[in-house]
């Protein structure tokens, strides 16, 4: 009977394990043609069904032991909404979505670059866009491991990775590991709104933060 009692008690366990278990969000990739991306182009995935996630798997912001390219932006609300316009606020800050192919940049194909339409952190190279007919911008790298974070979101009834600027924590999108004909295989799904572009003969060189409120307005509207 003691053996029997300990066998369910075990079963119990299990149950709740798999219940609990989340998945594991991506490892950003970056872009594969900048030095610091050598072999970090393969999309990696952690899985561990029945289970429950370690902190360290449940920490998908990708750690380089390297001191980051530029200092974090923390701003009040009021100050915020003072620099951005309403539906960037909505989107960058409440964490809000466009609506599908509604976007500026869906087709926009320029040579340049996408920076962070709240603080100017430079996140996504041109290179790296393609048209995947999801209605939004997406590209299959970042323009550095250290632009992005990656967190898990079980919001609206799915399982999905939010992907945020990592300078001022502003909603970008999602990524989807969906995208098999692109050299990662990853969709970075990411609203227009919360980017801004960068003519290739305006970057300047190995500038990781350009200030979004000093571009040229018809710069930024290509």
């Amino acid at each position: 009977m003691r053996y029997f009692c300990l066998a369910l008690f075990a079963a119990a366990i299990g149950c709740n394990q798999s219940y609990t278990a989340i998945p594991i969000a991506m490892t950003p990739v970056v872009h594969p043609g900048t030095p610091e991306t050598a072999g970090t182009t393969e999309p990696k995935t952690t899985s561990r069904p029945n289970a429950v996630a370690s902190s360290e798997e449940q920490a998908v912001e990708k750690s380089t032991g390297e001191e980051p390219a530029f200092e974090k932006i923390e701003l009040t609300r009021r100050d915020w909404k003072k620099r951005l316009t309403v539906q960037e606020y909505r989107i960058l800050r409440e964490k809000g979505t466009e609506r599908a192919f509604s976007g500026k940049y869906d087709h926009h194909f320029e040579q340049g670059a996408y920076v962070c339409a709240g603080c100017g952190l430079v996140l996504f190279e041109s290179d790296a866009k393609f048209n995947s007919g999801c209605g939004w911008p997406a590209f299959y790298a970042t323009k550095a491991g250290d632009r992005v974070k990656l967190t898990p979101d079980l919001t609206l009834g799915m399982v999905r990775t939010e992907v945020t600027c990592a300078r001022c924590d502003g909603h970008l999108g999602h990524i989807f590991n969906d995208a098999p004909q692109t050299p990662t295989g990853q969709r970075y799904c990411i609203n227009s709104v919360s980017i801004k572009f960068v003519p290739k003969a305006k970057l300047p060189n190995d500038q990781a933060v350009i200030d979004p409120d000093k571009l040229d307005e018809n710069d930024a509207a290509k």
